[in-house]
């Protein structure tokens, strides 16, 4: 994905970028149900989006509202061809370093039992149904909690839309906050199915077709 609206995320904005998500998802159902102790979830989610950044710094985009960063935005573009073995090298390291910070944080093992029960909920697997690679993939659309309600969010996802239908592309998403879907179906996402697997907890795993 391209954009001359947004900024591009740099090496050094990671950090910040970490705060960020750190905020945004403090009390996302996703990792309350993962993490259900709150001085681990604390001490246990900068360590995994720095993980997370630093790969996804080397196989996606990564756009902000501006150099400000008050919103970022993550994107896989599943049309890119990319470097197989440069791929899988990052997603390995990446999951290596995670299981180490899970072991950490919580030697019970208990984080690292539900992040493996969860896994289903954390590795897109559910867009294999799709078939499709003409699609970008939304990993993380996240606001800071102080600058919501501002069209932040709605700047972001407006932007990923326009790159996917001048290029005829589908949209992929999935969020775990019920609060969430409404705002992606007034942007033209639908429902595609729900994940509830060993959690009481739903995943909403929504596409927009192009128009």
């Amino acid at each position: 994905m391209d954009s001359d609206n947004l900024y591009r995320v740099q090496k050094e904005d990671l950090p910040k970028l970490e705060k960020l998500l750190s905020k945004c998802f403090a009390l996302d159902p996703l990792y309350q149900e993962l993490i259900p102790d709150e001085e681990i979830r604390k001490r246990l989610m900068p360590e995994l989006f720095s993980c997370d950044l630093t790969e996804f710094y080397e196989t996606c985009e990564i756009f902000a509202d501006s150099s400000e960063i008050n919103g970022i935005l993550v994107v896989s573009d599943e049309s890119e061809p990319y470097n197989l073995l440069k791929y899988y090298f990052t997603e390995v390291q990446a999951a290596l370093r995670t299981e180490g910070y899970l072991i950490k944080e919580d030697h019970s093992l208990k984080t690292f039992f539900n992040f493996f029960l969860g896994r289903d909920y954390l590795n897109s697997s559910w867009t294999d149904q799709l078939h499709q690679n003409r699609r970008l993939h939304i990993i993380y659309l996240a606001v800071d909690p102080h600058m919501q309600h501002h069209g932040i969010a709605a700047r972001l996802i407006e932007e990923a839309a326009a790159y996917a239908e001048k290029n005829r592309m589908m949209i992929s998403l999935e969020t775990h906050n019920p609060k969430n879907v409404e705002f992606y179906q007034n942007h033209g996402f639908k429902i595609f199915g729900v994940v509830e697997k060993h959690f009481h907890l739903k995943q909403y795993c929504m596409i927009r077709e192009v128009q």
